[in-house]
């Protein structure tokens, strides 16, 4: 297993606020990743494309290699991070999707929804999606086939 020290960016609403910060320390005292917040700040309610977005530019301007947004089910955010070029957002609620996300699709965004797993779950599918890599090869050129979409 690779230890990834790069720092990523992290982002919720307010459904996942609290699993967001559960993730955050354990991204910094686990794994001694630096980690970007871009919010929610609380748990009082708020827009998530908003949150998605700032997570998503980032990755997609090459700022941060990897980030991890939450919201209730994951789904919004998946949606909205997929819109922007280069990132390869993968909701994963499992530790198979998790691994393969990585294995097969180089995913740079983990998305996973606080109100469909706990904690401890989400501590080991960032675990295994840090830890895991891309096995390149046929799979690469299955990414650059929608990789480089222009809109």
């Amino acid at each position: 297993m690779q230890e990834n020290k790069n720092p990523l960016i992290i982002g919720s609403d307010h459904a996942a606020y609290i699993l967001k910060e559960k993730i955050k320390a354990y991204l910094i005292e686990k794994h001694g990743i630096k980690v970007e917040d871009a919010g929610a700040d609380s748990e009082k309610s708020v827009d998530y494309p908003d949150y998605g977005m700032k997570v998503a530019q980032a990755v997609s301007a090459g700022r941060v290699e990897r980030g991890i947004l939450l919201c209730g089910t994951g789904l919004g955010m998946s949606m909205v991070a997929n819109r922007f070029p280069h990132v390869r957002a993968a909701l994963c609620n499992d530790l198979f999707s998790a691994v393969m996300c990585r294995r097969h699709n180089n995913a740079n965004i983990l998305v996973m929804g606080g109100r469909v797993i706990g904690d401890v779950l989400a501590e080991e599918i960032v675990n295994v999606w840090l830890n895991t890599a891309f096995e390149g090869g046929r799979h690469q050129a299955r990414l650059e086939k929608f990789d480089n979409i222009h809109h």
